[in-house]
């Protein structure tokens, strides 16, 4: 794939490498995370959530908790937690799977008469897991203002808020991606040119 193997070689498959490192981390923490929620709600099942505990006699609510507090709201609060974790965890194994995939096509030569297709097909192996980085990075923001929903709607609804503005700011460029397109285009152009 690459021209100048010595230069830059290295640097793609250490940067692909480091991306398989930050995915599997991900997904380790992600089925942690699942495994973690099933034991409490196994654990808890047959307690009421207002309660510290099933011989506890107060019956008080606890001060932070607005909303339903019955256990069926409980475990349903907890289910998509623990789903939102299990679809993190898929998402980076997808991820893993693919930055791996493309650390071999790097390493390959292409064919003669064939560089344009294959660098192509390594791009969108590169651009999918990505993708599903992406994703998996998304369904861990997502369960962040679910766990908020443990504690009620206000602070579900707050987060969610805090969290679209966020990644609004994030996921939005403005004058330095316009500078890349209109510096590709002009070299696009120059190339187009000269053939």
């Amino acid at each position: 794939m690459e021209q100048n193997t010595e230069k830059n070689g290295v640097l793609a498959v250490q940067t692909l490498r480091n991306n398989i490192m930050a995915s599997t981390v991900l997904a380790t923490t992600a089925i942690t995370l699942a495994s973690v929620i099933s034991v409490f709600i196994g654990a808890t099942a047959g307690r009421s959530p207002t309660s510290p505990s099933s011989s506890s006699s107060s019956s008080t609510s606890p001060m932070l908790v607005y909303g339903s507090k019955t256990g069926q709201v409980f475990a349903v609060k907890y289910l998509a937690i623990s789903l939102c974790f299990m679809l993190a965890f898929v998402c980076n194994v997808q991820a893993i799977r693919l930055y791996a995939h493309a650390s071999f096509l790097l390493g390959l030569p292409p064919e003669e008469g064939a560089a344009e297709d294959f660098a192509a097909y390594v791009a969108r192996t590169v651009n999918r897991d990505s993708h599903a980085w992406s994703l998996g990075l998304r369904a861990f923001y997502v369960s962040l203002a679910l766990f908020m929903w443990t504690f009620g709607p206000i602070p579900m609804l707050a987060c969610s808020v805090l969290m679209c503005a966020l990644l609004y700011f994030l996921d939005t460029t403005r004058d330095y991606a316009k500078g890349i397109q209109h510096m590709h285009r002009e070299m696009s152009a120059q190339k187009d040119s000269t053939v």
